[in-house]
């Protein structure tokens, strides 16, 4: 028995598992009190001294306020990132249920499945993925968050614990392509949603602090490719996200003390520049699978074209500047992102009408699924104010070659931005030039550029030492005009092994040049230099030089630099192709295209509001004739002025042409079968089968009728609608002529947001407004949503008096597949829908 004993005692004295875990809960608890009780220390210790001082009331009632807005800042980001997190941890089912308005993007997208198969991969390969990511954030992201973090005045920045998680990635659904794509590639798009339970520390200017619950949530394309006859069949894999994705984390530790919007703003401001830097487009993530696959294929930059980006103006901009009478001015300026590239205009102070004219040029690598965003800010001393935002998607500028639009901001409570927009694709051609080089001479923007340089930097061999006994430190640093470019830093090595490419825009090839230097990092010396002449260049075939060994100078005669050159002209795309002929290459759909159509109506609508109504011509010959007038006449526009769109010379032959159908792009491009009026005042028997411009009946009514254009983009989740215009409004008294204007409200609900008004035409019984609205709604919201038209007149003693009102299902399939409606509604009495 006492050697029973003596053997038991020994599993006495050690402590189960659970013991330690619950000391730890208790050592957790004990902290977490500890830290209560400081911070009510603290607050009381503070209050004391201020009323010891004899200090003004406001240095206690400040901290006060802050410290509840930032409370109530904590608690709304809390519980965001609990609900997307919840999202990640649950299955299809649950978050259909529990959030409808976030659904998985193969509901949405016929050609998007699911793939709860590659969830179940990701979910056991997690683990081991674990690894390469800590890598990653240790050798490339923690650098270039020191070097950002300087910028700042904080030093020190250093992640001491990387631990990733048991939760993996999700992904929403997969596109895989299947037009349009080469026979050596595989593309698709990835709907790709972390929200994890990672737990990361790190050091900043001595405090210690860490990211928890960090998610990021974007679309995420893979190319495969080359496909090879070895296995494993796929040489190697480019991944990027085709757009900044969607990133929120949320801060602990003694950091969390500074957890203000401010700090947390630059955290997040340099975390997605990180992440853009790495895997955003321009910039993509390569991945070798087969020693046989050379670098130079997955690794050069391969542009589709070049976007032209014209900011010319913004107008009835929010006033967010205090006066002594109030609301004043706003001092806006605008950011324009495609991608990881970002432009920014010039500050114009003191205005709601800013005019910019900015001009500025992006790289396109995916012409399809990449999107350009503007953001106007108000500049402010302290932290800037959002005015507005607006976005457009690539690929209708590509098909249309050249956009002239006033586009509506998003998240603002009125205001327009007016962009212009031309696409260049890429000419292996030496004669292209003139042409090119004629086109910026007329532009008289010294900054425009005629031709896209890609420079590959392979290797270099035989540097010499920096200093005395030891191997250099080098780095490259590329040079065209005024952008440089940066090689990573090899270490300890004469014969550095990069493989890197950059992309540079070359103002005119025959006077520009490419200079090169190899500087070692630890000295700052320069080791080699090389000056390029692009002239060179041009008299190669195809404008290209792949894989050729070039000699440094001020270096040693062995030392060589290997590199391959590539020259392409930029040539605009003059030749509009028909929308319904063109591949898809990418997740844009038909209302996409035509959302960016005819977004050049409001350049139209913003004249036409001002000057009240547009000159309209009584209608002659019957309507087949005046059909074949209408198309001739929209040839003859666009061979007057192959740079006009096609919207604008619509526009424009809505104004003069001499017969009632109006022959519109989203006729033409966006309806798969004619457009259709659900409220037809001869009994709902007759169908049109265009959309007349004028209506010679008073509706049903006898209250007018309206004419709308309702049509939803899936891609974008926007419900864009075009108030055209309103015929027959009835005159009862000839002295009291009414002055219309229409409200919209999205129903259920009614609310203020989803409020949106017209200008008022003044005295006049058949308005033209031409305006456009967009409203973001998801699918599923949609399809339970109705629209409010509201048409009222100015003249009342009491308000505005209501002329007609009607309602519009917005699950019409017609409307939520994408294809749109552009017909004429009767307007009836206010009393029908109270």
């Amino acid at each position: 028995m006492a050697g029973a004993s003596k053997e038991l005692s020994p599993e006495k004295q050690s402590a189960p598992p659970e013991s330690s875990e619950v000391a730890k809960t208790k050592d957790d608890s004990i902290m977490t009190l500890l830290y209560s009780f400081a911070k009510k220390v603290v607050t009381v210790g503070i209050i004391y001294f201020v009323g010891y001082m004899g200090w003004s009331v406001a240095w206690l009632i400040t901290p006060v306020i802050l410290s509840v807005a930032r409370e109530s800042w904590r608690k709304t980001n809390d519980t965001r990132r609990s609900v997307a997190k919840a999202s990640a941890l649950a299955n299809d089912k649950e978050v259909i249920l529990a959030r409808l308005h976030d659904l998985p993007a193969w509901v949405f997208f016929p050609d998007v499945e699911r793939c709860e198969w590659l969830n179940r991969i990701l979910k056991q390969v997690w683990p081991n993925a674990n690894f390469y990511a800590k890598n990653l954030i240790k050798e490339s992201i923690e650098p270039n968050i020191q070097q950002a973090m300087a910028g700042y005045k904080l030093n020190g920045f250093k992640f001491d614990r990387m631990i990733l998680g048991t939760i993996p990635p999700r992904i929403g659904g997969v596109k895989v392509y299947d037009k349009n794509v080469s026979r050596n590639e595989i593309i698709m798009d990835l709907d790709l949603f972390y929200a994890g339970d990672c737990d990361i520390s790190f050091a900043l200017s001595g405090l210690r602090g860490g990211i928890k619950d960090f998610q990021i949530h974007g679309t995420v394309r893979v190319i495969m490719k080359p496909l090879i006859s070895q296995m494993p069949l796929i040489g190697g894999l480019q991944i990027f996200f085709l757009n900044n994705p969607n990133i929120d984390f949320n801060l602990v530790g003694v950091v969390d003390l500074l957890d203000m919007p401010g700090l947390s703003d630059i955290l997040r401001k340099i975390i997605v520049e990180q992440v853009a830097a790495i895997m955003v487009l321009p910039n993509k993530l390569p991945i070798v699978l087969s020693d046989g696959v050379p670098a130079l294929s997955l690794k050069m930059p391969e542009p589709e074209g070049v976007l032209r980006i014209h900011v010319v103006e913004a107008k009835d901009l929010m006033k967010k500047d205090i006066s002594v009478l109030g609301k004043g001015k706003s001092d806006p300026y605008a950011i324009i992102s495609v991608g990881a590239q970002q432009f920014r205009t010039q500050t114009i102070d003191n205005t709601v009408n800013p005019k910019w004219d900015y001009w500025c040029e992006a790289f396109i690598h995916a012409e399809s699924g990449q999107t350009l965003q503007v953001v106007i800010n108000d500049e402010d001393a302290g932290e800037d104010e959002l005015l507005g935002r607006a976005t457009v998607e690539i690929s209708s500028v590509t098909k249309n070659g050249e956009i002239d639009t006033w586009l509506t901001l998003e998240q603002a409570k009125h205001g327009l931005v007016h962009l212009r927009m031309t696409w260049f694709k890429l000419s292996s051609e030496k004669s292209d030039l003139k042409q090119a080089l004629e086109e910026t001479q007329h532009l008289r923007v010294t900054s425009m550029s005629t031709a896209l340089l890609t420079v590959f930097i392979d290797s270099a061999k035989n540097l010499p030492q920096a200093r005395q006994q030891s191997q250099p430190d080098p780095y490259l640093v590329l040079s065209v005009g005024k952008k440089n470019e940066q090689t990573s830093v090899q270490m300890r090595t004469d014969a550095p092994v990069w493989e890197q490419g950059f992309t540079f825009l070359v103002g005119n090839p025959d006077n520009d040049t490419l200079q090169l230097k190899v500087i070692d990092q630890k000295t700052g010396n320069t080791i080699g230099t090389l000056t390029y002449i692009l002239s060179a260049l041009m008299e190669k075939k195809n404008l290209e030089i792949m894989s050729q060994p070039f000699q440094l100078q001020k270096s040693g005669p062995e030392t060589k630099i290997i590199m391959s050159l590539s020259l392409r002209i930029l040539k605009r795309h003059r030749e509009q192709e028909p929308a319904v002929t063109t591949p898809d290459k990418g997740p844009a759909s038909e209302a996409d295209s035509v959302l960016s159509r005819t977004s050049s109506i409001r350049t139209s609508a913003s004249h036409g509001s001002q000057s009240g109504t547009l000159q309209q011509q009584p209608s002659t010959g019957d309507s087949n004739a005046a059909e074949a007038a209408a198309l001739s006449h929209q040839g003859s526009v666009r061979k007057q002025d192959s740079r006009k769109s096609t919207t604008s010379a619509i526009m424009e032959q809505m104004s003069i042409q001499e017969e009632p159908f109006v022959v519109s792009t989203l006729n033409t491009v966006m309806m798969a079968t004619p457009p259709r009026s659900p409220n037809l005042s001869d009994g709902g028997t007759e169908l049109l089968r265009r959309s007349p411009s004028t209506t010679s009946s008073s509706g049903s009514a006898g209250l007018g009728r309206i004419q709308l254009t309702v049509a939803y983009s899936v891609q974008r989740q926007r419900l864009l609608v075009i108030v055209h215009k309103i015929n027959n409004i009835p005159l009862k008294d000839p002295n009291n002529i009414p002055d219309p204007y229409v409200k919209l409200y999205l129903l259920p609900g009614r609310s203020k947001e989803s409020k949106r008004k017209t200008n008022v035409v003044k005295d006049n019984c058949d308005p033209v407004f031409d305006t456009t609205f967009e409203y973001i709604i998801s699918n599923a919201e949609l399809v339970n949503s109705e629209l409010e038209v509201t048409v009222c007149t100015q003249k009342g003693f009491f308000g505005s008096p209501v002329i007609g009102m009607q309602k519009l299902s917005l699950s019409d399939p017609d409307i939520s597949s994408g294809q749109g409606i552009k017909a004429w509604y009767d307007l009836l009495p206010e009393s029908k829908f109270e």
